[in-house]
Order: structure tokens, then C-alpha cells, then sequence
């Protein structure tokens, strides 16, 4: 139970630092729903998904009143539809997209999530049916986000699929290209994907899930900027083992917070409760910063050595405030590092604090990867999927979720800015070596091997 003050500076937290329930998102199983003929699959999906979240909408706003807390975000993930749509071409895998684009406009979600493919292994006819028709279906949708899984520690590194998603990525950016590349915005490439992740771009839902479950994400970088400065400001001497302390205390009542919500959530609509992610994930808002975090930790900017020793133990207080706080913690849960939905971020990468390779390097402590980095447009397909094949290496090694969401920004080069909107921010395209140039190595294609710790059984 929460002791008074507990509840008290909850109660700040949501007032007046940013906490948030980032999202509600229901995940459905549309398997049952697979059929050979076009028509039929879409009015299957179109049945069984407003079925289930026809009353998503009102019932996170009315349990979010209820207790004074913000559900930003309410949204599906569903079944890969590289499998559940694998008898499709391209062309009818783009028409599956906007259908269920329609179906989020239906029913008020914001995005679903789940036009996905799992290849770490290998590439089956619907797999590459659909990696063919994203850049078309991301173009041609507002609400849809795709996810490509391309490697894992226990299958190796596909690279032949990386080489894919590499064209694939070019060619939704130059699609958009008058949004300067936004369609690719809504698209990750992951090394071991979760198949319970609530946040977006990666989200869908795994073969291993129930046939429809609640999902909650929750965040608060802000909350946890706050916590550290108000111990700072105390005047007490705070060892780096106190600092990790008052991290992990926090999450923990953030987690609490998330999980009341989605369970009340999944009550109401007769759906059991998954899982909730911890992960802080920022927005460009002052005030809701990865990045000030670490500024609050001692660190003058991010990026700045250091950096990566403060994010790991970051990283490791949260995942062990939400374990404490409840068994259900799922997700990515940790801290994420997006440039252009975090003001912060932005600003090192614009001054210089901050480049691709320190980032790499910090992702092998984080819980996701390279996300939203813009890169020149004229960055090649080998040297993209050269960037995408350091990623999925780092997971795969290191035995964790890795992922890379890269924008490369038609007709501008390192230093110019590129402006998202919304939660996807702006941010300073950051320089990428051997940007036009090409890459034998990726070329060769095939499967990376997996390592030899693969080998647990």
C-alpha cells in the first residue's frame, strides 16, 4: 500500500511533472479472421476489431476522469499481418493497410500498430509481400505503424531482410517526401522484438498472446527529473547508489499508477490485463525529457562522457522499480532515447553533444535503439542497412531488444532541421559517415550466424 506522503507526491506527480498513462492499447488476435479472399478478410477485420474496441475510447476517458489521469494515447496492436495476410500480394497487403486505417478513424484510436513481419529467420511469401508494400501503405495511411522483426540471439542476423527494409526505407521517405520523410517515422526495425510492446511505432501483438489483452504504457521523465533534483536540492550527499535508489522508488509509483488504470481499463471491457511497459519515453515538451535527466544526474548534456554509464544505471533503476511495483511489467520498460521527440536530445545533437556513433553506443545500454534519427537524404541503401546491421548485432549479442526508426529526409543534408509535428518533434539531421557511398559487406546477404550463448537448452 502507499504510505500518505506516497500518495501526496503522486498526486504532484500527475499536477504538476508530466505524468502521464501514455497509452492504453488493446491488443486483438485477427488469426481467426485469415481467409483467401480479399473481401471477406477485410470484412473479418472489420467485424471482430470494432467489436472489441468499439468502446475503447469512452471507457479510457471516462476511468482517466474518474481518477484525474490522463490517457494521451488509446490504440490497437493485432496479429503480424505478414502472417494473418500472407496469402496477399503487395498491392492488396497496401489496400489491407487502409482498411484498417479506416477502422481506426471508426472507432477513435490513434494508431494500430501490428502491420508487422517476423523474418529473423527467413522471408515467407506474405513476409515479403508486405515489406514490399510499406513504404506505399505508411504513405497512404495516417494512423497505421509497421515493425519488421530481422534479427534475435536465437536465429542470428537476417541481412538479406535488412537490405529489404533499406529500400524499403528510402522509398517511404521519398514518397513523403514534402513531409520530410514522415511515412518512415511510423516504421521500426527490431532486433528480438517483444510481442507485448504497448508503445508505437513497434507494437503488435505476439502467436504466445491471448486473444485480446490490455496493454499499458506508461511514462514520466519528467517525474523522475523532479524526483532526482528534489534529493539534489536537499542538501544530503547522494552517492550514485542513492541517485539509482530514488530512480527506482519513483517507477515504482509510476508503475502502480499504470497498472491501476489498465486493469480498472480492462475490467470494464471484459478483457484480461497483460502487461505494463515503464518506459520513458519523452515528448517535446519542457519539462518531459529523457535528456534533462541526465542533466539533473551531474552530466552538462547528454552525450557528454559519462553518458552511458548514467543511462544504464537509468535504465536499471526503472526496470527494478517496475518489477518491484508489480508482476505484470512488460514491454521494453527503461528508458527511451528518441532525438526528435525529445527537446533535449535534439538540442545535443544539434550542437554537437551528441552524434550517431555516441548514440549507438549508448542503445547498448537502453531499451530500444537509434529512434527517430534523421539522416541527409542522400544516405545510400547500403549505408543505411549498414546502420541497421550494427543495431540488430548489439541486440542479438547482448541478448536484448534493439531497434532502429531512421528518417532519411529527402533533399537535406547534416545540419538542416526536419519538422515531424506532434509527439515525432523536429530534429537536426545528424551527419552519417560514408553516407553515399557503398557497402560490400551488406551486400553479400545472407544470415548472420547467432552466437554461441544462443545455445541455452
Amino acid at each position: 500500500m502507499l504510505s500518505e506522503s506516497e500518495l501526496i507526491s503522486t498526486v504532484e506527480m500527475l499536477k504538476y511533472e508530466h505524468l502521464d498513462v501514455r497509452t492504453v492499447t488493446l491488443g486483438i488476435n485477427l488469426f481467426d479472421c485469415a481467409s483467401h479472399d480479399l473481401e471477406v478478410f477485410k470484412a473479418n477485420l472489420h467485424k471482430k476489431i470494432t467489436r472489441l474496441a468499439g468502446p475503447l475510447v469512452e471507457t479510457c476517458n471516462t476511468i482517466g476522469d474518474k481518477y484525474g489521469i490522463e490517457v494521451v494515447n488509446k490504440r490497437i496492436s493485432i496479429s503480424p499481418i505478414g502472417v494473418v495476410a500472407a496469402p496477399f500480394n503487395s498491392a492488396q497487403m497496401v489496400e489491407i493497410a487502409k482498411t484498417l486505417n479506416d477502422i481506426a478513424v471508426e472507432v477513435g484510436v490513434d494508431f494500430i500498430g501490428g502491420f508487422s513481419a517476423l523474418v529473423e529467420k527467413g522471408i515467407a511469401n506474405g513476409d515479403r509481400a508486405l515489406i514490399e508494400a510499406i513504404p506505399e501503405a505508411l504513405t497512404q495511411t495516417d494512423r497505421i505503424c509497421a515493425s519488421v522483426n530481422v534479427g534475435s540471439t536465437r536465429a542470428g542476423i537476417n541481412m538479406d531482410a535488412i537490405l529489404l527494409m533499406a529500400n524499403a526505407i528510402k522509398r517511404g521517405a521519398a514518397l513523403t517526401a514534402d513531409k520530410d520523410g514522415l511515412a518512415v517515422a511510423k516504421l521500426c526495425v527490431f532486433c528480438n522484438i517483444p510481442q507485448d510492446v504497448p508503445f508505437m511505432a513497434g507494437a503488435y501483438l505476439g502467436t504466445g498472446e491471448a486473444d485480446a489483452v490490455i496493454n499499458v504504457g506508461v511514462s514520466g521523465p519528467g517525474v523522475v527529473k523532479r524526483a532526482i533534483d528534489r534529493a539534489v536540492e536537499s542538501g544530503s550527499s547522494l552517492g550514485l547508489g542513492d541517485i539509482a535508489e530514488v530512480i527506482k522508488r519513483t517507477a515504482c509509483k509510476v508503475t502502480r499508477v499504470g497498472e491501476l488504470i489498465g486493469r480498472e481499463v480492462a475490467q470494464a471491457l471484459d478483457i484480461p490485463f497483460g502487461v505494463v511497459d515503464l518506459s520513458l519515453a519523452p515528448t517535446p515538451t519542457v519539462g518531459d525529457s529523457v535528456g534533462e535527466i541526465f542533466q539533473s544526474m551531474g552530466l552538462t548534456s547528454i552525450g557528454h562522457p559519462g553518458s552511458t554509464a548514467a543511462l544504464a544505471m537509468l535504465n536499471d533503476a526503472v526496470k527494478k522499480g517496475g518489477a518491484f511495483a508489480s508482476s505484470h511489467v512488460g514491454g521494453l520498460s527503461g528508458a527511451f532515447i528518441p532525438v526528435s521527440e525529445d527537446l533535449n536530445i535534439e538540442e545535443a545533437c544539434r550542437n554537437g553533444s551528441l552524434n550517431i556513433e555516441k548514440l549507438e553506443a549508448m542503445t547498448c545500454v537502453c531499451s530500444v535503439g537509434l529512434d527517430m534519427v534523421a539522416i541527409p537524404g542522400a544516405t545510400s541503401e547500403e549505408t543505411i542497412a549498414g546502420i541497421i546491421a550494427d543495431e540488430m548485432a548489439i541486440g542479438m549479442i547482448n541478448n536484448k531488444t534493439t531497434a532502429c526508426r531512421l528518417i532519411p529526409v529527402p533533399g537535406k543534408a547534416a545540419g538542416d532541421n526536419a519538422h515531424f509535428g506532434g509527439l515525432l518533434g523536429h530534429a537536426t539531421i545528424i551527419d552519417v559517415k560514408n553516407c553515399e557511398g557503398q557497402n560490400g559487406f551488406v551486400r553479400h546477404g545472407g544470415r548472420i550466424p547467432a552466437p554461441i550463448h544462443s545455445l541455452k537448452n
